[in-house]
């Protein structure tokens, strides 16, 4: 009768353990909590950045998928969203920017302007897009592309950050 209930009660502790303990490694792990909290800089440059405020605002609240801390400092971002249209004057401070984010950063680059030029493609001071001056991980069309898109491209940077093999991009 003693050796049945040790045995009903390792049997008990072992269905508990099971049920209570997650194993994974802890490159997963990482991955997991890199893309669950991303900082986004601070920074737009035309039209673009008030739907990238309005997506960050109450009524889209981009803060229920933990990307509501936009950081004012490049060195306490990991993403950096090209809102807007980069001309070649502003390309040498957006790079610096980029630049003194610690690793691994990210870039989105949103609307047709950051995407190829947009309208202003063939202007001689636009840049005919960012990923001629940086990596982009992600790329949100439309002009300006709504809150919607950019809340749909972050979560397409979570998907790339968790599964590394789906997409590389470029050095």
């Amino acid at each position: 009768m003693e050796v049945t209930k040790l045995q009903t009660q390792e049997e008990q502790d072992n269905e508990l353990l099971q049920k209570n303990i997650i194993l994974a490694s802890f490159d997963t792990v990482l991955k997991w909590a890199r893309s669950n909290s991303l900082w986004p800089l601070s920074s737009g440059l035309a039209c673009c950045a008030i739907e990238m405020m309005s997506a960050a605002a109450a009524r889209f609240d981009l803060s229920r998928f933990g990307y509501e801390v936009f950081r004012a400092s490049p060195r306490q971002a990991d993403l950096l969203i090209v809102a807007g249209t980069v001309t070649w004057a502003m390309a040498v401070p957006l790079k610096r920017l980029y630049e003194q984010m610690p690793e691994p950063k990210y870039v989105i680059a949103m609307g047709s302007c950051a995407n190829s030029g947009g309208p202003f493609a063939d202007s001689y001071s636009v840049v005919p897009g960012v990923d001629k001056i940086l990596p982009v991980d992600v790329y949100i069309p439309g002009c300006p592309p709504r809150p919607e898109a950019l809340i749909h491209g972050m979560l397409e940077l979570k998907r790339k950050i968790k599964n590394p093999q789906v997409a590389r991009r470029k050095p």
